[in-house]
């Protein structure tokens, strides 16, 4: 459904499908893009938004799951099951005062999460289930 729609958009010839990507080429896409627009309806921790923000590039994404957690005040965010997106990516390439602010804040934001940091709580989780 997702192709016929882009298919039919008439932004069709800007829209690419790229498949699997590296983990390089997934960094260089990031930082090359507009934006992320991220319209997940569940997401288990929000990896794209958190990589997308560190590269510097602005997101909107669904208000919804783990994403408000990640993305903090540094999101555009929208209701992914309403026409609220497009306002969203609107708002995000149009006010251009808006997307710098996103900008910034979400280069501060992905410093705040570290593997150092996610290790240290997650240890410190287990001792305290360990200790009853």
């Amino acid at each position: 459904m997702v192709h016929e729609l882009a298919a039919r958009s008439r932004s069709a010839k800007d829209i690419k499908f790229t498949g699997f990507v590296t983990d390089d080429d997934l960094m260089d896409l990031y930082s090359c893009a507009e934006m992320l627009v991220f319209p997940a309806l569940y997401e288990g921790f929000g990896l794209p938004v958190l990589e997308s923000m560190a590269c510097g590039t602005p997101v909107a994404c669904g208000d919804v799951s783990s994403l408000p957690e990640v993305g903090g005040d540094a999101v555009s965010y929208f209701s992914p099951d309403s026409d609220s997106m497009c306002d969203a990516i609107r708002r995000v390439l149009e006010d251009t005062d808006y997307r710098q602010r996103c900008v910034t804040r979400g280069i501060e934001r992905s410093r705040q999460f570290t593997w150092e940091a996610t290790a240290k709580e997650t240890f410190q989780t287990l001792q305290s289930v360990a200790q009853g």
